[in-house]
């Protein structure tokens, strides 16, 4: 097996290296001893508890893009699973695949091994899951050198990938920002633009068709086209989705969608996606509020997962205590969206706002 993205350059909009020194507690940066990949793990906060967030195994054009990235989303973590109730610090690792180059199944291999060394020596900071380019099977590679990993396959007493959820919370994140939108939270006869079929946009694409959603779908895989046939969607060319008009669009790939071009293009009423760091800059925030399009932020939207991984690998977890928790994840976007307009501030600022509450509370 040979492990495969797309070029650095199609794939990613990484953010550029912070001006100023980051405000992390720990950044670890080494190259594997085995697979000879840089590996980067960022670990941003654990004023909550252990700091997680998933392993992202990628093509990047730089390995100061992957720190760039590790150190971006690793923040987004942080406000994510404060924003989420969890007893959870914020951290992320990325291992960078060299632009253009192609690793095979035994490198993978290795670079877990190596990731999981890396983990190891940060002594429980950090807990890492599966992300964008790994699996719950990578997971298991991990688990060889630390037992700081979570989202471990289930055969192997683990709880598996986390995609179900953070689809489940994505979805109920759009039944609530049609509520505050449109005053109905019924998505039958509304138009929605997924842009990404992968993992977590496939399964909101099936879940919104089978509410009797109509869609437009896109994805840089022309295999995905096999499931937007079998759905009766749409479909159009990655660069032109957001030129579709519609009520939502749906941003399921990698970050850095949401572009002030993009923005100023776009022709729908509101903007929810199970993508991390959809903002290309903060100011685009303002940019969607000038144009009177509702954006629920992606930290509060996609923590399903990271809901699932924490609470399900508990042992003796409730099912049913677990579904209702990622079903509350509407509840918060709905809360989001109400501070946002009562306060006249972005929807960004109100979902900070809630999550840094949560991290002042803790001390």
């Amino acid at each position: 097996m040979t492990i495969t993205h797309a070029p650095a350059t199609t794939v990613t909009a990484s953010a550029e290296l912070p001006t100023e020194a980051p405000d992390h507690e720990r950044v670890l940066i080494t190259r594997g001893p085995r697979s000879g990949l840089t590996i980067i793990v960022a670990v941003h906060s654990t004023r909550l508890g252990q700091a997680l967030g998933g392993a992202r195994l990628w093509h990047y054009g730089h390995w100061t893009d992957a720190l760039a990235d590790a150190l971006r989303l690793s923040q987004a973590m942080t406000l994510k699973n404060a924003a989420a109730g969890l007893a959870r610090g914020g951290g992320k690792s990325v291992v960078a695949i060299p632009a253009g180059a192609t690793i095979d199944a035994a490198t993978a291999h290795d670079a877990m091994l190596d990731l999981g060394d890396a983990v190891e020596s940060l002594d429980g900071a950090y807990m890492t899951a599966e992300d964008v380019g790994t699996s719950a099977e990578l997971m298991a590679v991990v688990h060889e050198r630390t037992e700081h990993v979570c989202g471990l396959p289930a055969e192997q007493g683990g709880v598996g990938e986390p995609a179900d959820a953070t689809a489940a919370g994505v979805h109920a994140a759009i039944l609530a920002t049609l509520g505050e939108v449109v005053g109905s939270s019924d998505p039958a006869g509304r138009h929605f633009v997924i842009a990404g079929l992968g993992q977590v946009g496939g399964r909101l694409a099936k879940s919104l068709a089978a509410a009797g959603a109509r869609l437009t779908v896109t994805d840089v895989a022309e295999s995905k086209r096999a499931l937007a046939d079998a759905l009766g969607a749409a479909w159009v060319h990655p660069a032109e989705a957001h030129l579709v008009e519609a009520d939502v669009f749906v941003p399921c790939g990698l970050g850095g969608v949401l572009t002030p071009e993009v923005v100023r293009e776009l022709r729908v009423a509101a903007v929810v996606g199970a993508a991390n760091n959809q903002l290309a800059s903060r100011d685009v925030a303002t940019l969607l509020q000038e144009r009177g399009i509702v954006w629920a932020p992606d930290f509060v939207v996609n923590a399903g997962g990271v809901i699932y991984l924490d609470v399900a690998s508990v042992p003796g977890a409730d099912q049913a205590a677990l579904d209702a928790r990622i079903e509350g994840i509407g509840d918060t976007v709905a809360s989001v969206l109400r501070s946002a307009r009562a306060d006249g501030t972005t929807t960004l600022m109100a979902a900070e706002r809630l999550a840094r509450a949560r991290l002042d509370a803790a001390g």
